[in-house]
């Protein structure tokens, strides 16, 4: 039986392993597997309750690398997943998405010469000051199977030279799990819910996430955040479930957002998708909501200068407007006039990309 290490550490790989553990449940005798959580976020409201929520195992392992500079929480998660592979070499090493904890665990399983496979490979905003580029490209170039979630993954690693047999577009394990959480979501009393209580009090509303650095780590970015959301949320209440470093830094900096902005905090997942998929739109810097919302339909205003998941915006729900206040502003009236972008859900996008990628891995391992 071969092995394979699904390698969790931040938010956004809890949802993306969710799928692949069920698919490999699933698949039969010859493929196993052991979660190895690296610890990259490590308070409850960021990891434990999405173990308990998305049906996740406990870990097998757990790194606990903790908070730190790029550079050091990088090398603690190496440190100790070397130490795991020694104990016990997996046959592959399974990475998702583009966090510090991919890029480490594929560079060690490569130089334990362990078998890399990148599940959502491919994506480039092409923007080298943001380290999830850095972390994808490094990944990617040393990865031995290549998941790809849209076309332009394909076209970046023929680009870059990556042979067309490692490269396999199949969907998306996000999507996969969204789809899975609401149906999981229909049968669900949500009267307990945070969210729930927040939709009966404001009725109409929209959702804000921000988290990635360029726009909350310093002063005058997150002041200009700030006037953003004061400017829209004079039209629409806005709901604001706020990273920890981001309110962290609005209280530092003593900024104010305004009585109409309502922050909360971090909410579990389904509470969160409880919310969101009912809002008038969503206003995020995330990747992951980005294709999230294009899968159920709902407005996305991108508050980047560019994103990685064209397919949102070419065939999607999103809109890339930039940072400039105005501009945000301009997106966000022309929606509640009526006058919202259609989209359509993309080529794969239907539950079933784990499925194919334990099919491939598989046969390849086999």
């Amino acid at each position: 039986m071969r092995v394979l290490y699904l390698v969790a550490g931040a938010r956004p790989n809890f949802m993306k392993i969710a799928p692949l553990v069920r698919a490999l449940r699933a698949h039969g005798d010859s493929l196993s597997f052991k979660i190895v959580h690296t610890g990259q976020h490590y308070d409850h409201e960021l990891n434990n309750v999405f173990f308990d929520e998305l049906g996740i195992p406990a870990p097998d392992e757990f790194l606990g690398a903790g908070s730190g500079s790029h550079a050091q929480q990088t090398a603690k998660i190496m440190l100790g997943f070397e130490q795991c592979c020694q104990t016990d070499r997996p046959d592959c090493v399974l990475v998702v998405g583009d966090v510090n904890s991919t890029l480490a665990c594929s560079v060690v399983a490569k130089k334990m010469g362990v078998p890399v496979a990148h599940v959502e490979a491919g994506l480039r905003s092409r923007d080298m000051a943001m380290p999830e580029e850095i972390n994808r490209i490094v990944t990617d170039s040393i990865s031995d199977w290549l998941f790809v979630t849209e076309p332009s993954g394909v076209k970046n690693l023929l680009g870059e030279g990556k042979p067309a047999e490692r490269i396999h577009h199949v969907g998306h394990v996000m999507v996969d799990n969204l789809m899975y959480q609401c149906d999981k979501l229909a049968v669900t009393d949500t009267s307990s819910f945070e969210s729930a209580g927040l939709k009966s009090r404001l009725g109409t509303y929209s959702v804000v996430t921000l988290h990635r650095a360029s726009n909350v780590d310093t002063r005058e970015a997150l002041e200009r955040i700030a006037a953003m959301l004061r400017m829209v949320a004079d039209r629409i209440p806005l709901v604001f479930p706020a990273h920890p470093r981001t309110r962290g830094n609005l209280d530092k900096f003593g900024i104010s957002l305004g009585e109409r902005v309502v922050l909360t905090r971090p909410m579990p997942y389904m509470d969160f998708l409880n919310l969101w998929k009912e809002a008038k739109f969503v206003l995020t810097d995330s990747g992951g909501l980005q294709e999230e919302t294009t899968a159920l339909g709902v407005p996305c205003i991108t508050v980047r200068e560019n994103t990685e998941r064209p397919i949102t915006v070419e065939q999607g729900t999103n809109v890339v407007a930039g940072t400039d206040p105005g501009n945000v502003k301009i997106e966000a009236f022309k929606i509640l006039e009526g006058r919202s972008k259609q989209g359509r859900r993309p080529a794969l996008w239907d539950g079933r990309a784990a499925e194919r990628i334990v099919a491939i891995l598989g046969r390849e391992l086999a």
